[in-house]
Protein backbone atom coordinates (compact mmCIF):
# COMPACT_ATOMS: atom_id res chain seq x y z
CA UNK A 1 0.00 0.00 0.00
CA UNK A 2 1.47 3.48 -0.53
CA UNK A 3 3.06 5.36 1.75
CA UNK A 4 0.50 8.48 1.26
CA UNK A 5 -2.61 6.33 1.62
CA UNK A 6 -1.69 4.57 4.80
CA UNK A 7 -1.25 8.06 6.35
CA UNK A 8 -4.45 9.29 4.99
CA UNK A 9 -6.11 6.49 6.53
CA UNK A 10 -4.05 6.68 10.07
CA UNK A 11 -5.65 10.19 10.10
CA UNK A 12 -9.25 9.05 9.28
CA UNK A 13 -8.82 6.75 11.54
CA UNK A 14 -7.11 9.19 14.13
CA UNK A 15 -10.13 11.88 13.13
CA UNK A 16 -12.68 9.21 14.11
CA UNK A 17 -11.13 8.67 17.60
CA UNK A 18 -11.32 13.08 17.97
CA UNK A 19 -14.81 13.19 17.22
CA UNK A 20 -15.47 10.60 19.61
CA UNK A 21 -13.34 11.84 22.02
CA UNK A 22 -14.57 15.16 21.54
CA UNK A 23 -18.44 13.76 21.50
CA UNK A 24 -17.29 11.72 25.46
CA UNK A 25 -15.65 15.02 26.51
CA UNK A 26 -18.98 17.24 25.60
CA UNK A 27 -21.13 14.03 27.13
CA UNK A 28 -18.68 14.22 30.35
CA UNK A 29 -18.87 18.10 30.84
CA UNK A 30 -23.00 18.11 30.70
CA UNK A 31 -23.17 20.11 27.86
CA UNK A 32 -20.44 22.34 29.81
CA UNK A 33 -22.07 24.92 32.52
CA UNK A 34 -24.69 27.21 30.70
CA UNK A 35 -27.28 27.10 33.95
CA UNK A 36 -28.98 30.48 34.64
CA UNK A 37 -28.37 32.03 31.31
CA UNK A 38 -32.10 32.34 29.54
CA UNK A 39 -33.87 35.59 28.28
CA UNK A 40 -36.46 36.96 30.31
CA UNK A 41 -37.94 38.52 27.23
CA UNK A 42 -41.11 37.58 25.28
CA UNK A 43 -43.12 38.78 21.89
CA UNK A 44 -45.99 40.37 21.10
CA UNK A 45 -48.34 39.23 19.51
CA UNK A 46 -51.90 40.14 17.78
CA UNK A 47 -54.09 39.34 20.15
CA UNK A 48 -52.17 40.73 23.05
CA UNK A 49 -52.43 44.14 21.45
CA UNK A 50 -55.83 44.13 20.42
CA UNK A 51 -56.05 43.88 17.04
CA UNK A 52 -59.08 42.76 15.40
CA UNK A 53 -58.07 39.77 12.92
CA UNK A 54 -61.42 39.91 11.55
CA UNK A 55 -60.55 42.71 9.30
CA UNK A 56 -58.11 42.03 6.25
CA UNK A 57 -57.79 45.40 4.33
CA UNK A 58 -55.74 45.21 1.33
CA UNK A 59 -52.28 46.46 1.49
CA UNK A 60 -51.32 49.65 0.25
CA UNK A 61 -50.01 49.97 -3.75
CA UNK A 62 -46.22 50.04 -3.91
CA UNK A 63 -46.41 53.68 -5.94
CA UNK A 64 -48.80 55.10 -3.38
CA UNK A 65 -48.37 58.86 -4.19
CA UNK A 66 -49.93 57.97 -7.91
CA UNK A 67 -53.21 57.61 -6.50
CA UNK A 68 -52.96 61.23 -5.85
CA UNK A 69 -53.24 61.85 -9.12
CA UNK A 70 -50.51 64.43 -9.54
CA UNK A 71 -47.78 63.90 -11.74
CA UNK A 72 -45.73 67.26 -9.88
CA UNK A 73 -45.96 64.81 -6.80
CA UNK A 74 -45.21 61.21 -9.11
CA UNK A 75 -41.88 63.62 -10.19
CA UNK A 76 -40.63 64.57 -7.43
CA UNK A 77 -40.96 61.09 -5.44
CA UNK A 78 -39.64 59.40 -8.22
CA UNK A 79 -36.45 61.54 -8.64
CA UNK A 80 -35.94 61.49 -4.71
CA UNK A 81 -35.89 57.86 -5.12
CA UNK A 82 -33.15 57.81 -7.18
CA UNK A 83 -30.63 60.87 -6.12
CA UNK A 84 -31.27 60.82 -1.92
CA UNK A 85 -28.09 60.34 -0.21
CA UNK A 86 -30.34 59.18 2.76
CA UNK A 87 -31.31 55.85 0.43
CA UNK A 88 -27.85 55.14 -0.88
CA UNK A 89 -26.71 55.47 2.37
CA UNK A 90 -29.39 52.18 3.30
CA UNK A 91 -28.05 50.48 0.20
CA UNK A 92 -24.70 50.61 1.27
CA UNK A 93 -26.03 49.72 4.97
CA UNK A 94 -27.67 46.44 2.67
CA UNK A 95 -24.63 45.73 0.63
CA UNK A 96 -22.51 45.56 3.96
CA UNK A 97 -24.51 43.26 5.54
CA UNK A 98 -24.77 41.33 2.51
CA UNK A 99 -21.14 40.86 2.36
CA UNK A 100 -21.40 39.55 5.81
CA UNK A 101 -23.54 37.32 5.17
CA UNK A 102 -20.84 35.59 2.22
CA UNK A 103 -18.25 36.03 4.63
CA UNK A 104 -19.89 33.69 7.30
CA UNK A 105 -20.91 31.30 4.35
CA UNK A 106 -17.30 31.19 3.50
CA UNK A 107 -16.27 29.90 6.65
CA UNK A 108 -18.52 26.36 6.29
CA UNK A 109 -16.85 25.57 3.51
CA UNK A 110 -13.05 24.39 3.13
CA UNK A 111 -10.31 26.69 3.05
CA UNK A 112 -7.08 26.57 0.38
CA UNK A 113 -4.15 28.76 0.59
CA UNK A 114 -0.78 28.65 -1.43
CA UNK A 115 2.85 29.80 -0.03
CA UNK A 116 5.83 30.53 -1.94
CA UNK A 117 8.99 31.12 0.51
CA UNK A 118 12.25 32.54 -1.14
CA UNK A 119 15.26 32.75 1.53
CA UNK A 120 18.92 33.68 1.31
CA UNK A 121 20.44 32.78 5.34
CA UNK A 122 23.63 32.33 6.85
CA UNK A 123 23.23 29.81 9.17
CA UNK A 124 25.11 29.97 12.46
CA UNK A 125 28.18 28.35 13.25
CA UNK A 126 27.61 27.66 17.27
CA UNK A 127 24.01 26.40 16.90
CA UNK A 128 22.17 23.38 16.90
CA UNK A 129 22.84 23.80 12.92
CA UNK A 130 25.47 20.59 11.59
CA UNK A 131 27.81 20.66 8.98
CA UNK A 132 27.88 21.53 6.65
CA UNK A 133 24.87 24.05 6.66
CA UNK A 134 26.62 25.38 9.85
CA UNK A 135 28.57 28.95 9.38
CA UNK A 136 27.70 28.53 5.32
CA UNK A 137 24.98 30.80 3.18
CA UNK A 138 22.20 28.99 1.51
CA UNK A 139 19.05 29.81 -0.59
CA UNK A 140 16.09 27.86 0.62
CA UNK A 141 12.39 27.99 -0.60
CA UNK A 142 9.12 26.17 0.44
CA UNK A 143 6.34 25.94 -2.35
CA UNK A 144 2.72 24.32 -1.08
CA UNK A 145 -0.92 24.24 -1.02
CA UNK A 146 -2.21 24.13 2.67
CA UNK A 147 -5.85 23.08 3.15
CA UNK A 148 -7.99 23.12 5.87
CA UNK A 149 -11.82 22.45 7.11
CA UNK A 150 -13.45 23.06 10.28
CA UNK A 151 -15.69 20.27 10.66
CA UNK A 152 -19.23 22.02 12.60
CA UNK A 153 -20.49 18.94 14.01
CA UNK A 154 -22.15 21.61 16.66
CA UNK A 155 -22.79 23.87 14.25
CA UNK A 156 -20.96 27.07 15.13
CA UNK A 157 -20.53 28.19 11.72
CA UNK A 158 -24.01 27.16 10.74
CA UNK A 159 -25.36 29.84 13.11
CA UNK A 160 -23.35 32.85 12.76
CA UNK A 161 -24.53 32.09 8.96
CA UNK A 162 -27.54 32.24 10.01
CA UNK A 163 -27.45 35.37 12.30
CA UNK A 164 -25.38 37.14 8.94
CA UNK A 165 -28.67 35.99 7.04
CA UNK A 166 -30.95 37.54 10.02
CA UNK A 167 -28.82 40.97 9.88
CA UNK A 168 -28.90 41.02 6.23
CA UNK A 169 -33.24 40.80 6.27
CA UNK A 170 -33.02 43.41 8.76
CA UNK A 171 -30.70 45.36 6.48
CA UNK A 172 -33.24 44.58 3.76
CA UNK A 173 -35.74 46.00 5.57
CA UNK A 174 -34.20 49.08 6.91
CA UNK A 175 -33.29 49.91 3.29
CA UNK A 176 -37.27 49.69 2.73
CA UNK A 177 -38.55 51.42 5.39
CA UNK A 178 -35.72 54.62 4.82
CA UNK A 179 -37.36 54.23 1.15
CA UNK A 180 -41.09 54.36 2.35
CA UNK A 181 -39.97 57.45 4.96
CA UNK A 182 -38.76 59.15 1.94
CA UNK A 183 -41.39 58.79 -0.03
CA UNK A 184 -43.51 60.16 2.47
CA UNK A 185 -41.81 62.65 3.34
CA UNK A 186 -41.96 63.87 -0.10
CA UNK A 187 -45.32 64.06 -0.24
CA UNK A 188 -45.85 65.68 2.98
CA UNK A 189 -43.66 68.43 2.09
CA UNK A 190 -44.97 68.63 -1.80
CA UNK A 191 -48.36 69.11 0.07
CA UNK A 192 -47.47 71.59 2.67
CA UNK A 193 -46.00 73.43 -0.46
CA UNK A 194 -49.62 73.23 -1.80
CA UNK A 195 -51.12 74.31 0.99
CA UNK A 196 -48.76 77.41 1.41
CA UNK A 197 -49.01 78.27 -1.99
CA UNK A 198 -53.03 78.47 -1.59
CA UNK A 199 -52.63 80.65 1.90
CA UNK A 200 -50.82 82.72 -0.45
CA UNK A 201 -53.18 83.43 -2.67
CA UNK A 202 -55.74 84.29 0.50
CA UNK A 203 -53.12 86.43 2.01
CA UNK A 204 -52.84 88.23 -1.06
CA UNK A 205 -56.39 88.80 -1.45
CA UNK A 206 -57.00 90.28 2.17
CA UNK A 207 -54.14 92.50 1.83
CA UNK A 208 -56.14 93.85 -1.35
CA UNK A 209 -59.11 94.05 0.25
CA UNK A 210 -57.35 96.32 3.25
CA UNK A 211 -56.03 98.19 0.95
CA UNK A 212 -59.44 99.01 -0.55
CA UNK A 213 -60.92 99.55 2.96
CA UNK A 214 -57.97 101.97 3.38
CA UNK A 215 -59.06 104.09 0.30
CA UNK A 216 -62.72 103.52 1.61
CA UNK A 217 -62.30 104.76 4.61
CA UNK A 218 -60.06 108.06 3.38
CA UNK A 219 -63.09 108.76 0.94
CA UNK A 220 -65.72 108.52 3.86
CA UNK A 221 -62.90 110.62 6.73
CA UNK A 222 -62.70 112.81 3.63
CA UNK A 223 -66.68 113.55 3.31
CA UNK A 224 -66.63 113.88 6.69
CA UNK A 225 -68.58 110.84 7.40
CA UNK A 226 -65.73 108.61 9.39
CA UNK A 227 -63.49 109.98 12.05
CA UNK A 228 -59.60 109.60 12.08
CA UNK A 229 -60.30 106.39 14.18
CA UNK A 230 -61.73 104.37 11.69
CA UNK A 231 -58.99 105.59 9.13
CA UNK A 232 -56.34 104.49 11.51
CA UNK A 233 -57.69 101.18 12.52
CA UNK A 234 -57.59 100.74 8.76
CA UNK A 235 -53.94 101.90 8.40
CA UNK A 236 -53.37 99.04 11.17
CA UNK A 237 -54.38 96.47 8.94
CA UNK A 238 -52.71 96.54 6.19
CA UNK A 239 -49.34 95.96 7.57
CA UNK A 240 -50.89 92.71 9.66
CA UNK A 241 -52.00 91.84 6.21
CA UNK A 242 -48.58 92.38 4.84
CA UNK A 243 -46.94 90.22 7.80
CA UNK A 244 -49.40 87.48 7.12
CA UNK A 245 -48.11 87.34 3.46
CA UNK A 246 -44.80 87.54 4.14
CA UNK A 247 -44.81 84.67 6.87
CA UNK A 248 -46.49 82.42 4.15
CA UNK A 249 -43.74 83.18 1.95
CA UNK A 250 -41.39 82.42 4.22
CA UNK A 251 -42.83 79.05 4.91
CA UNK A 252 -42.75 78.65 1.57
CA UNK A 253 -39.44 79.51 0.74
CA UNK A 254 -38.23 76.62 3.78
CA UNK A 255 -40.76 73.97 2.42
CA UNK A 256 -38.89 74.49 -1.35
CA UNK A 257 -35.69 73.69 0.82
CA UNK A 258 -37.10 70.88 2.40
CA UNK A 259 -37.80 69.50 -0.98
CA UNK A 260 -34.35 70.38 -2.15
CA UNK A 261 -32.55 68.61 0.81
CA UNK A 262 -35.14 65.82 0.12
CA UNK A 263 -34.72 65.38 -3.81
CA UNK A 264 -30.66 66.02 -2.83
CA UNK A 265 -30.66 68.21 -5.23
CA UNK A 266 -30.28 72.02 -4.27
CA UNK A 267 -32.61 74.43 -5.95
CA UNK A 268 -34.69 71.84 -7.90
CA UNK A 269 -37.43 72.53 -6.33
CA UNK A 270 -36.86 76.80 -6.46
CA UNK A 271 -39.05 76.66 -9.46
CA UNK A 272 -41.66 74.07 -8.53
CA UNK A 273 -45.36 75.61 -9.43
CA UNK A 274 -47.61 72.89 -7.23
CA UNK A 275 -50.75 72.44 -8.40
CA UNK A 276 -54.21 73.69 -7.33
CA UNK A 277 -55.15 71.76 -3.98
CA UNK A 278 -58.29 71.39 -5.56
CA UNK A 279 -56.61 69.47 -8.47
CA UNK A 280 -55.29 66.74 -5.79
CA UNK A 281 -57.62 63.98 -5.27
CA UNK A 282 -58.28 62.06 -1.83
CA UNK A 283 -57.07 58.94 -1.35
CA UNK A 284 -60.01 56.57 1.05
CA UNK A 285 -58.51 54.53 3.43
CA UNK A 286 -59.55 51.55 6.18
CA UNK A 287 -60.82 53.45 9.09
CA UNK A 288 -59.69 50.04 10.96
CA UNK A 289 -56.01 48.60 12.30
CA UNK A 290 -55.31 45.69 10.46
CA UNK A 291 -54.61 42.35 11.89
CA UNK A 292 -51.79 41.69 9.82
CA UNK A 293 -50.29 45.52 10.39
CA UNK A 294 -46.53 44.26 11.29
CA UNK A 295 -46.24 42.28 8.37
CA UNK A 296 -46.76 45.29 5.77
CA UNK A 297 -44.45 47.56 8.10
CA UNK A 298 -40.85 47.67 7.13
CA UNK A 299 -39.40 48.77 10.34
CA UNK A 300 -41.29 46.32 12.51
CA UNK A 301 -40.08 43.77 9.71
CA UNK A 302 -36.36 44.82 10.13
CA UNK A 303 -36.48 44.73 14.26
CA UNK A 304 -38.27 40.89 13.91
CA UNK A 305 -34.67 40.49 12.02
CA UNK A 306 -33.22 41.67 14.30
CA UNK A 307 -34.66 39.29 16.63
CA UNK A 308 -33.57 36.35 14.64
CA UNK A 309 -30.41 36.88 14.36
CA UNK A 310 -29.75 37.89 18.43
CA UNK A 311 -31.15 34.41 18.87
CA UNK A 312 -29.04 32.82 16.22
CA UNK A 313 -26.27 34.85 18.24
CA UNK A 314 -27.55 32.78 21.36
CA UNK A 315 -26.89 29.37 20.30
CA UNK A 316 -23.46 30.34 18.23
CA UNK A 317 -22.24 31.65 21.65
CA UNK A 318 -23.96 28.09 23.45
CA UNK A 319 -21.82 26.11 20.41
CA UNK A 320 -18.47 28.14 21.80
CA UNK A 321 -18.32 25.51 24.79
CA UNK A 322 -18.11 22.63 22.73
CA UNK A 323 -15.11 21.00 20.99
CA UNK A 324 -13.84 22.85 17.63
CA UNK A 325 -12.99 19.40 15.15
CA UNK A 326 -10.68 20.73 12.18
CA UNK A 327 -8.99 18.65 9.32
CA UNK A 328 -6.13 20.09 8.15
CA UNK A 329 -3.57 19.04 5.43
CA UNK A 330 -0.62 20.56 2.95
CA UNK A 331 1.16 19.00 -0.24
CA UNK A 332 4.31 21.22 -1.19
CA UNK A 333 8.19 20.94 -1.63
CA UNK A 334 10.71 22.18 0.64
CA UNK A 335 14.73 22.26 0.01
CA UNK A 336 17.89 24.05 0.90
CA UNK A 337 19.22 25.56 -2.19
CA UNK A 338 16.81 26.65 -5.33
CA UNK A 339 18.40 23.90 -7.58
CA UNK A 340 16.84 20.97 -5.65
CA UNK A 341 13.61 22.58 -5.00
CA UNK A 342 11.28 20.66 -7.57
CA UNK A 343 13.67 17.29 -6.96
CA UNK A 344 10.90 14.20 -5.86
CA UNK A 345 13.43 14.36 -2.36
CA UNK A 346 12.17 17.87 -1.72
CA UNK A 347 8.60 16.63 -1.79
CA UNK A 348 6.64 16.86 1.97
CA UNK A 349 3.11 16.28 2.90
CA UNK A 350 0.78 16.14 6.02
CA UNK A 351 -2.62 15.64 6.91
CA UNK A 352 -4.18 14.99 10.15
CA UNK A 353 -6.94 16.10 12.84
CA UNK A 354 -7.05 18.64 15.45
CA UNK A 355 -9.18 18.90 18.61
CA UNK A 356 -9.73 21.88 20.54
CA UNK A 357 -11.60 21.95 23.92
CA UNK A 358 -12.28 24.85 26.51
CA UNK A 359 -11.44 23.41 29.61
CA UNK A 360 -10.67 26.40 32.10
CA UNK A 361 -11.55 30.06 30.37
CA UNK A 362 -11.91 31.80 33.84
CA UNK A 363 -15.76 32.52 32.93
CA UNK A 364 -14.80 34.42 29.35
CA UNK A 365 -17.94 32.07 27.64
CA UNK A 366 -20.65 32.48 29.83
CA UNK A 367 -20.26 36.10 29.83
CA UNK A 368 -20.16 35.94 26.32
CA UNK A 369 -23.49 33.91 26.29
CA UNK A 370 -24.70 36.10 28.67
CA UNK A 371 -24.13 39.48 26.89
CA UNK A 372 -25.73 37.59 23.57
CA UNK A 373 -28.45 36.59 25.98
CA UNK A 374 -28.66 40.44 26.66
CA UNK A 375 -28.69 41.52 23.39
CA UNK A 376 -31.98 38.75 22.54
CA UNK A 377 -34.05 40.22 25.27
CA UNK A 378 -33.24 44.36 23.66
CA UNK A 379 -33.58 42.99 20.65
CA UNK A 380 -36.80 41.61 21.56
CA UNK A 381 -38.51 44.68 23.56
CA UNK A 382 -36.79 46.70 20.60
CA UNK A 383 -39.38 45.00 18.26
CA UNK A 384 -42.34 45.29 20.87
CA UNK A 385 -41.54 48.86 21.32
CA UNK A 386 -41.63 49.39 17.68
CA UNK A 387 -44.81 47.27 17.37
CA UNK A 388 -46.61 49.61 20.29
CA UNK A 389 -45.61 52.73 18.36
CA UNK A 390 -46.81 51.18 15.02
CA UNK A 391 -50.18 50.59 16.63
CA UNK A 392 -50.20 53.65 18.19
CA UNK A 393 -49.37 55.42 14.70
CA UNK A 394 -51.95 54.15 12.32
CA UNK A 395 -54.48 54.69 15.68
CA UNK A 396 -53.92 58.20 15.81
CA UNK A 397 -53.71 58.86 11.85
CA UNK A 398 -57.50 57.13 11.68
CA UNK A 399 -58.45 59.73 14.24
CA UNK A 400 -57.03 62.39 12.75
CA UNK A 401 -58.69 61.58 9.91
CA UNK A 402 -61.68 61.08 11.09
CA UNK A 403 -61.76 64.23 13.06
CA UNK A 404 -60.32 66.40 10.45
CA UNK A 405 -63.90 64.80 7.82
CA UNK A 406 -66.14 66.66 11.04
CA UNK A 407 -63.95 68.98 10.89
CA UNK A 408 -64.05 69.43 7.19
CA UNK A 409 -68.53 69.43 7.27
CA UNK A 410 -68.71 72.25 10.03
CA UNK A 411 -66.38 73.98 8.41
CA UNK A 412 -68.23 74.01 4.74
CA UNK A 413 -71.47 74.85 6.71
CA UNK A 414 -69.67 77.85 8.45
CA UNK A 415 -67.99 78.53 5.06
CA UNK A 416 -71.42 78.91 3.20
CA UNK A 417 -73.36 80.97 6.02
CA UNK A 418 -70.41 83.39 5.45
CA UNK A 419 -70.29 83.11 1.51
CA UNK A 420 -73.93 83.52 1.75
CA UNK A 421 -73.57 86.92 3.97
CA UNK A 422 -71.42 88.66 1.40
CA UNK A 423 -73.80 87.89 -1.07
CA UNK A 424 -76.76 89.74 0.69
CA UNK A 425 -74.23 92.54 1.40
CA UNK A 426 -72.95 92.66 -1.88
CA UNK A 427 -76.71 93.21 -2.85
CA UNK A 428 -77.52 95.64 -0.95
CA UNK A 429 -74.83 97.32 -1.74
CA UNK A 430 -75.87 97.48 -5.52
CA UNK A 431 -79.38 98.52 -4.15
CA UNK A 432 -77.88 101.71 -2.48
CA UNK A 433 -79.26 99.57 1.02
CA UNK A 434 -75.76 99.42 2.28
CA UNK A 435 -71.86 100.77 1.95
CA UNK A 436 -68.84 99.47 0.74
CA UNK A 437 -67.24 98.94 4.59
CA UNK A 438 -70.52 96.27 5.08
CA UNK A 439 -69.26 94.42 1.66
CA UNK A 440 -65.55 93.95 2.54
CA UNK A 441 -66.28 93.31 6.18
CA UNK A 442 -68.66 90.23 5.28
CA UNK A 443 -65.36 89.21 2.79
CA UNK A 444 -63.32 89.65 5.28
CA UNK A 445 -65.81 86.49 7.02
CA UNK A 446 -65.32 85.02 3.72
CA UNK A 447 -61.02 84.83 3.80
CA UNK A 448 -61.42 83.71 7.03
CA UNK A 449 -63.24 80.74 6.64
CA UNK A 450 -61.07 79.94 3.20
CA UNK A 451 -58.02 79.95 4.63
CA UNK A 452 -59.81 77.38 7.22
CA UNK A 453 -60.63 75.32 4.45
CA UNK A 454 -57.19 75.25 2.73
CA UNK A 455 -55.44 74.53 6.30
CA UNK A 456 -58.03 71.66 6.94
CA UNK A 457 -58.09 69.95 2.87
CA UNK A 458 -54.03 70.45 3.56
CA UNK A 459 -54.10 68.68 7.02
CA UNK A 460 -56.26 66.00 5.52
CA UNK A 461 -54.26 65.20 2.59
CA UNK A 462 -50.82 65.34 4.70
CA UNK A 463 -52.82 62.91 7.16
CA UNK A 464 -53.58 60.48 4.34
CA UNK A 465 -49.82 60.39 3.27
CA UNK A 466 -48.85 60.06 7.34
CA UNK A 467 -51.93 56.83 7.87
CA UNK A 468 -50.29 55.38 4.24
CA UNK A 469 -46.80 55.20 6.03
CA UNK A 470 -48.22 54.18 9.30
CA UNK A 471 -49.23 51.04 7.29
CA UNK A 472 -46.38 50.30 5.38
CA UNK A 473 -46.19 52.33 2.43
CA UNK A 474 -46.53 49.71 0.38
CA UNK A 475 -43.61 47.43 1.55
CA UNK A 476 -43.58 43.85 0.52
CA UNK A 477 -40.78 41.45 2.31
CA UNK A 478 -38.35 40.11 -0.58
CA UNK A 479 -36.50 36.94 -0.02
CA UNK A 480 -32.65 37.61 -0.21
CA UNK A 481 -30.38 36.19 -2.62
CA UNK A 482 -29.07 33.11 -1.66
CA UNK A 483 -30.71 33.42 1.87
CA UNK A 484 -32.64 30.08 1.52
CA UNK A 485 -31.42 28.81 4.23
CA UNK A 486 -32.56 31.62 6.65
CA UNK A 487 -35.58 31.86 8.92
CA UNK A 488 -38.83 33.27 7.72
CA UNK A 489 -40.65 35.86 8.81
CA UNK A 490 -42.86 35.48 10.91
CA UNK A 491 -46.78 37.37 10.64
CA UNK A 492 -47.98 38.60 13.92
CA UNK A 493 -50.75 37.35 13.77
CA UNK A 494 -49.42 33.61 13.29
CA UNK A 495 -47.97 32.13 16.68
CA UNK A 496 -44.78 33.38 17.49
CA UNK A 497 -41.15 31.86 18.03
CA UNK A 498 -40.60 30.27 21.77
CA UNK A 499 -37.50 32.36 22.82
CA UNK A 500 -37.28 30.42 25.50
CA UNK A 501 -36.83 26.91 23.71
CA UNK A 502 -33.70 28.06 21.93
CA UNK A 503 -32.26 26.71 25.67
CA UNK A 504 -34.25 23.75 25.61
Amino acid sequence: MPVWRASVRMALVSLAGLVAAGLIATGLSGCADMSGIAPQASLRDAPSLGLNTATAPAPVAAEWWRDFGDETLNGLVTKALETSPSLKLAQARLARAQAATDVAHAATLPQVNGQLDLTRQRYTANGAVPPPLAGSIRESATAQLAASWELDFFGKNRTALDAALGSAKAAQADAQAARVLLASQVARSYFQLVRLNEQSGVASRTLAQREETLKLVRDRVNAGLDTRLELRQSEGGLPEARLQLEAVQEQMALTRNALNALLGQPNSASALVPSAQSAIKNVALTPNIPADLLGRRADIAAARWRVEASSKDVVNAKTQFYPNINLVAFAGFSSIGLGNLLNSGSQQWGVGPALRLPIFEAGRLRANLRGKTADLDAAVESYNAAVIDAVRDVADQVASSQAIGRQQAEQRAAQDAAESAYGIAVQRYKAGLGNYLNVLTAETSVLAQRRLAVDLAGRALDTQVALIRALGGGYAPEQLPGAQNATKLIAVNARPVSVNGLFD
